[in-house]
């Protein structure tokens, strides 16, 4: 199927359509079985994983490389300012509004569409295996880490997010640290104890000062942010410990658990990281998928926004129709022309590879 104007028109009813059902994250069975009924209706086979939907191209061979095409179909939870019915596809002036119509649903039907322009050309390059993901707004462990369990080998992937079609061609990981401070309880009057917030702030002005060695050149230093603090139980007792919350921002030139080491060699405190998996992630600007990209004119920049990318362990772009800044806010909305550019700019991105 690779009449392009049906494409356009095909995907923006979906995207009505998964406007209207709603799909928090964990949540998303109805918007599954939507994608399922869109893409069987036109001949495609489909694996459910959970809510994950997995599709391979018709003529899918175990002799070629494999691209992934990834974006989900899990939203967050509607901002309280909205004024519009967030699940009520509105269309006013050019815009699509609704909540998911620009993270990511634009991004979502445009990649099912190039999916679907490519599905049956017996002749590609490289085969092309589509997953409309869940829990990506939460980075849930019933997301695209175990889709990724069920799918052929991929060489690298285009997961689509809003980007106004510039290449995110390295995105910032995340951990956050647990930390204790240790002291010793005693009378706040008398010359007792050893105050274990006075301990905490040592490592509080290590989090904040300390500089590391590498430096991402599209990201940025890594950035480490003390966001809570808790101690004491009573106005005269000194504190036996002092707990602090650490935001980290990874950046492409170490991973998670590098970082975490270098933090637990400085500071004095026990450190313990909720997760490591979230990891920073990159792809080399000779890669040919970027170099597609450049050659239709678009630009290159590393994004501080995390998506599914942190999950996917293969080189991948981050890509697609919609504005990062209008996600998770009140009266969402995506021009009906940027899907359309969208879908072009996928088929033209691909079209240079394949």
């Amino acid at each position: 199927m690779n009449n392009i104007d049906i494409l356009i028109q095909d995907s923006t009813s979906l995207l009505a359509s998964l406007i209207e059902i709603p799909s928090f994250s964990r949540e998303e069975d109805n918007t599954a079985l939507c994608i399922i009924d869109f893409l069987t209706q036109r001949g495609v086979s489909i694996e459910r994983v959970g809510n994950n939907i997995i599709a391979l191209n018709k003529h899918f061979s175990a002799d070629k490389p494999t691209i992934l095409l990834n974006s989900h179909h899990d939203t967050v939870k509607p901002n309280p300012g909205y004024t519009k019915d967030p699940f009520q596809a509105i269309v006013e002036q050019g815009k699509l509004y609704g909540l998911g119509s620009n993270d990511a649903g634009g991004c979502l039907v445009s990649l099912i569409a190039t999916f679907l322009y490519y599905y049956e050309d017996e002749n590609l390059a490289y085969n092309l295996c589509l997953v409309a993901s869940a829990e990506e707004e939460v980075s849930g462990k019933g997301g695209i880490e175990e889709a990724y369990k069920h799918i052929p080998t991929c060489s690298f992937a285009i997961v689509g997010e809003p980007t106004l079609l510039n290449l995110a061609v390295a995105e910032k990981g995340l951990m956050v640290l647990d930390c204790v401070a240790h002291g010793e309880s005693g009378h706040a009057a008398r010359e007792e104890g050893v105050n274990a917030i006075y301990k905490a702030i040592e490592d509080i002005n290590w989090f904040q000062s300390y500089t590391f060695p590498k430096e991402s050149s599209f990201l940025g230093p890594v950035k480490m942010s003390v966001t809570m603090v808790n101690a004491g139980s009573q106005h005269n007792v000194v504190p036996a410990t002092c707990s602090f919350v650490v935001d980290v921002r990874t950046t492409d030139v170490y991973a998670n658990v590098e970082v975490l080491d270098i933090i637990k060699k400085h500071v004095k405190a026990d450190v313990t990281a909720r997760s490591t998996r979230l990891n920073p992630s990159t792809i080399d600007l000779n890669h040919p998928i970027v170099q597609s990209g450049i050659a239709l004119g678009k630009s290159t920049y590393g994004s501080p926004t995390m998506s599914d990318q942190a999950l996917i362990p293969i080189q991948s772009i981050k890509v697609g129709p919609g504005d990062s800044a209008r996600s998770h806010t009140a009266d969402e909305f995506i021009y009906l022309h940027e899907i359309e550019d969208g879908i072009r700019f996928y088929i033209d991105l691909l079209k240079h590879i394949l």
